[in-house]
């Protein structure tokens, strides 16, 4: 048995993570009928419990905290572009509300949207501000994959 040891550093994490969420923000932007069409009950319930926390509130939370991943991958991803991170979820979020605007009949574009998207961007902008800073500049992480042999060998 052989072990091989390669290292991949935190902002190449960073950027697959980020591929990853933009396909799934990808599903819940342009999925065709409102993705929380089946949570009624639950909010309901929550509604009813939790006077103040009404359906608009839960919403805009819910953007900004669908954000926060972008924001963080973004920044930890791409260190030089750093600056641009809050601006990239500003335009990526107006192209996703005309996108739902003019193209899904079912789904409801909205300003408000566009402000907690970008809020939220900038929650993990912010959170990634102090790993940029305590980290080194290059931090990386040792993956060690372990090769058996062939039946023979």
């Amino acid at each position: 048995m052989t072990a091989t040891r390669r290292t991949i550093s935190s902002a190449a994490i960073a950027r697959l993570l980020l591929a990853a969420y933009i396909v799934v923000l990808a599903f819940i932007a342009f999925w065709p009928t409102p993705v929380d069409r089946d949570a009624g009950p639950l909010l309901r319930s929550i509604t009813a419990a939790v006077p103040w926390l009404t359906y608009g509130r839960i919403e805009f939370a819910a953007n900004i905290v669908l954000f926060v991943p972008f924001g963080w991958c973004a920044a930890i991803g791409w260190r030089r572009w750093h600056a641009v991170v809050i601006p990239a979820a500003l335009a990526i979020s107006v192209v996703i509300e005309l996108a739902q605007g003019a193209l899904l009949v079912e789904r409801t574009s909205s300003v408000l949207d566009v402000v907690a998207n970008t809020a939220g961007a900038t929650v993990g902008w912010l959170i990634a501000r102090p790993w940029r800073r305590v980290a080194p500049r290059r931090r990386d992480w040792q993956i060690v994959s372990v090769r058996q042999p062939a039946s023979g060998d």
